[in-house]
């Protein structure tokens, strides 16, 4: 079954099946390259939100799902702020669990980053995702450095892999086309770049990296979609 993918920027994206949706690190208030607005994207009836981190590019509007009553899923700490702060369905696990749902699946896996809300509540562990949906298995990497588990993920048989490329606080394009040998995805999609000044890495040398590995990288603008 084929997946669209939309980018909204930064990390987030929209990925549907046909059947269902889920939204991945729902930055869009604050997001300078996110081209819908929230109440457009509150109106998409996604089934969960699924939450690598407590930072504020990517809890971003976890919380107005929440509240809707759309599942918010992330770590323990994650599902139990986005609780106590009024979520109707959130959902807390850590690393090496798995939520299954009738949309699919997720596992947890690490990510080497931090992790605090935008209060300053500490966030738990930073993660990324291998998510099943739609007969695809894709790993959202979250924000993260280049680390050698990274081969045990990609052991698993990845269709598409969502890596971080902008330099600074994550690897940069040049890691990240090194991670491809050890994911070894049949796609490759970059995130968390452009969106702010610092956020340097270039989506062509990420490109031109994978393209050197076998691997088809897709390099897709805010507001652009993708199939899968």
């Amino acid at each position: 079954m084929p997946v669209t993918i939309r980018f909204l920027g930064q990390s987030c994206f929209l990925l549907d099946d046909g059947q269902h949706k889920l939204l991945l690190d729902p930055f869009i208030q604050g997001n300078p390259t996110c081209p819908v607005s929230l109440e457009e994207a509150l109106d998409w009836n996604v089934d969960a939100v699924l939450v690598s981190h407590a930072h504020g590019d990517h809890w971003g509007n976890a919380l107005d799902f929440g509240k809707k009553g759309v599942p918010v899923i992330g770590t323990a700490e994650i599902g139990g702020y986005a609780e106590k702060h009024g979520a109707k369905n959130a959902v807390g696990m850590n690393i090496g669990g798995m939520y299954k749902g009738a949309w699919g699946s997720v596992y947890l896996t690490p990510a080497w980053h931090s992790s605090s809300f935008p209060d300053g509540t500490y966030g738990g562990m930073p993660t990324g995702m291998v998510i099943e949906f739609g007969g695809q298995r894709l790993y959202f990497a979250g924000d993260t450095s280049l680390f050698g588990d990274m081969k045990l993920i990609g052991e698993r048989g990845l269709d598409v892999a969502f890596l971080p490329i902008g330099d600074h606080y994550t690897m940069g394009p040049e890691e990240a086309a090194r991670a491809l040998e050890l994911l070894r995805p049949r796609v490759a999609i970059p995130m968390h770049y452009a969106t702010f000044p610092l956020l340097t890495g270039d989506p062509e040398v990420f490109r031109v990296g994978g393209q050197l590995r076998g691997v088809d990288v897709r390099v897709v603008a805010p507001g652009e979609q993708t199939q899968v």
